[in-house]
């Protein structure tokens, strides 16, 4: 990053940057933020996707700053934060939302495919991370919000590669969650349960059999929403959450933990047939 002679003016309201902003989860934290009272910063590889996603967050009343940016692209993610510093003069939350993702055993993963959604994942937070340092420094209350999954402690059968690099990811949360902290950067993820968007119905739930396999591993016995997640960011983000730092938030119906290694919940409690 480099800083110009005149530096910009800051605007007064806080701003965050949200990768894979324009769909999905993306798009709904940002309106989650903006209803803070964010400016916000939108990215994504797609240009189309980013139109649309600014399109509906400025139709609620949000400023939107779009830069198509891949995040595997170090050179692309310093041009990114210089367009924010040039913008708004400020950088307040970042959430790593960009992620790619396909089911395929880890046995027909291919080089590729593999460096594909590890570069987005892990490569891509640290880059936006470390690019974004100098202007959350400077912020008053700088946090970072990691999208993780519930898999990268457990496993991801079928999910190989993304489940490696969430893995990276939580490790590298509670790193520089410790690393940052003497610059007051709160360092944090949100691990979504299933939650269906047009992303995730192309890639994951590609069968009406699969979804309902899925739906039945949730205790809860539902998918979440996007807003749901949105919410849970939204809350890691703010000043509401100043003593949170490293710290992993699952936000999954209970879908991490099951429902017991015996499900004996029929036989020793049978269900009340009064309730409904």
């Amino acid at each position: 990053m480099t800083n110009g002679a005149t530096s910009p003016r800051t605007d007064a309201k806080p701003v965050a940057l949200i990768t894979g902003g324009g769909t999905g989860l993306g798009r709904a934290i940002g309106a989650a933020l903006a209803a803070d009272g964010f400016n916000l910063v939108i990215a994504s590889r797609s240009a189309e996707h980013l139109a649309a996603g600014a399109g509906e967050l400025r139709g609620k009343g949000a400023r939107v700053l779009e830069v198509p940016t891949d995040v595997r692209d170090p050179a692309q993610v310093d041009r990114l934060l210089e367009a924010v510093r040039k913008e708004y003069g400020r950088l307040d939350v970042l959430v790593n939302n960009a992620a790619g993702n396909f089911l395929a055993p880890a046995e027909n993963i291919t080089p590729n495919g593999w460096r594909a959604v590890v570069g987005i994942v892990l490569d891509g937070t640290f880059f936006c991370s470390r690019a974004a340092l100098p202007l959350l420094r400077q912020s008053p209350t700088p946090s970072i919000v990691n999208i993780i999954a519930s898999y990268a402690w457990m496993a991801g059968p079928g999910t190989a590669h993304s489940a490696a690099a969430k893995a990276g990811v939580l490790a590298l949360t509670r790193t520089l969650a410790v690393e940052w902290a003497q610059y007051g950067v709160r360092v944090n993820a949100v691990a979504p349960g299933p939650v269906r968007t047009e992303g995730t119905d192309r890639q994951l739930w590609v069968s009406e059999e699969i979804v309902e396999s899925v739906r039945r591993g949730v205790p809860l016995g539902r998918f979440g929403t996007p807003e749901e997640i949105a919410e849970s960011v939204r809350f890691l983000a703010s000043t509401r959450a100043s003593y949170i730092t490293g710290q992993v938030l699952a936000v999954d119906g209970g879908q991490w933990l099951g429902k017991g290694v015996m499900d004996l919940r029929g036989q020793a409690f049978p269900p009340d047939p009064k309730s409904p």
